[in-house]
């Protein structure tokens, strides 16, 4: 099996994202208990886990779509725990949600355009933190169809006529557009066929070899081994375990305790 390389950018000054002590919940109930996680730049880092372990929870704190009830959460330097989400992520924070929530009567030119148009531009109060700018903003979809040629194809319809996957790719494609300096996604391959997740997998391998962040949440570790420079591991909203692709493929029982039905 082929193992992505340790990443040096974890142990660089450059962290994109660090969580500190973050513990959040709904109601009465506590859900993440002082969770800790770094993403460096160009770095990819999985969350693994259980369902029901706090993996989305942690994900929509991140992004300012829960309220953290303790912790910090630094994105490029600046504490955003208590932000709102479009402003964490006009700060080059990039979001795949679970469900990919795609806008059923836009078509897929129109989501590309309408998120890219969100992306903050010169004059916004958040721009001087968000990422710089590259080419104009028909380059910058073009890109996305080069990536996924599907979705050039299907540029005209609406988001009820897509597939699953072809949604996934969408979903994907609107948060490219922002140009993020972190991509995150959740559930990323989740109830897709196999040849789509085999186009989703070559989509982020891609990512990452053009320098892209990417904090992923997926299941099939096996994959994530292949892409991923670090694995972070909750289990009952607690970090279980971290460590390096190659530490976790020499252990299969660290799956087998913290990843088993």
């Amino acid at each position: 099996m082929s193992v992505a390389s340790p990443s040096i950018a974890a142990a660089a000054a450059d962290t994109l994202l660090a969580v500190r002590d973050l513990h959040a919940g709904y109601g009465g109930s506590e859900v993440l208990h002082g969770v800790d996680l770094q993403v460096g730049a160009g770095e990819v880092v999985a969350l693994l886990g259980r369902n029901g372990m706090g993996k989305t929870t942690l994900v929509r704190a991140i992004c300012g779509l829960h309220p953290a009830r303790r912790g910090e959460v630094v994105f490029r330097g600046e504490r955003v725990e208590a932000e709102p989400a479009h402003r964490i992520a006009r700060r080059g924070l990039g979001l795949v949600p679970e469900g990919r929530q795609i806008f059923a009567n836009l078509t897929v030119l129109e989501h590309l355009s309408a998120f890219e148009r969100a992306r903050a531009g010169p004059h916004d109060v958040g721009a001087s933190a968000g990422a710089p700018r590259t080419g104009g903003a028909a380059e910058r979809i073009a890109r996305v169809f080069e990536l996924f040629p599907r979705l050039y194809e299907r540029r005209t319809n609406m988001g009820n006529q897509l597939s699953g996957g072809e949604q996934q790719m969408l979903a994907i494609g609107r948060a490219l557009v922002t140009e993020p300096r972190l991509l995150i996604l959740d559930e990323a391959t989740e109830g897709l066929a196999p040849l789509v997740r085999h186009e989703i997998w070559r989509c982020l391998a891609a990512l990452r070899a053009s320098g892209q962040a990417i904090l992923v949440i997926d299941k099939y570790v096996q994959r994530l081994i292949q892409l991923a420079d670090r694995h972070v591991i909750l289990e009952k909203g607690r970090v279980a375990w971290t460590g390096s692709s190659a530490q976790l493929d020499a252990d299969p029982s660290i799956w087998q305790r913290h990843l088993g039905v």
